[in-house]
């Protein structure tokens, strides 16, 4: 539960300007989860979720920038291990599917990655859809799926 948890905060956090621990609860309540704030307290801290400037002069979460490619893997394998039911590649997109309600969570653990070659993604309830640049990089990526769920 704490990985859907986690990765549902990357969601939220990645989708909408979320500026206190309230309304990251609120929205995680409107999503089906339960917490408390010393919870999600601690699962911001895990994440090494930050509080940056926003253009309008108002602080929103986000993921640090200090935070190493190696914390992102950890989590990104957390998620997957959890979530993750098969992945597949055609040409250059990548299909990943998810166990019901988790695939906004891997995408947005997917989205935190430095994927080379990503166009773009697009997450559903149980399936994120990844576009890159050349089938070498969806094979490549593909590849690199194998190895997080090893």
């Amino acid at each position: 539960m704490k990985a859907k948890r986690q990765g549902e905060i990357l969601s939220i956090i990645s989708s909408q300007a979320v500026e206190t621990q309230e309304q990251l609860l609120e929205q995680l309540r409107r999503r089906g989860f339960q917490a408390t704030q010393a919870t999600i307290s601690r699962d911001i801290k895990e994440l090494h979720l930050v509080k940056e400037l926003t253009g309008k002069g108002r602080y929103r979460y986000a993921i640090s920038a200090q935070t190493g490619a190696s914390d992102l893997t950890g989590r990104l394998k957390t998620i997957f291990r959890e979530g993750v039911v098969s992945f597949d590649c055609a040409q250059n997109l990548v299909v990943v599917k998810t166990m019901p309600g988790l695939g906004s969570a891997a995408g947005a653990a997917l989205d935190g990655m430095d994927i080379p070659d990503l166009l773009g993604s697009l997450a559903g309830d149980d399936t994120v859809l990844l576009i890159l640049r050349t089938p070498e990089s969806a094979r490549n990526f593909c590849a690199t799926i194998r190895e997080l769920l090893a």
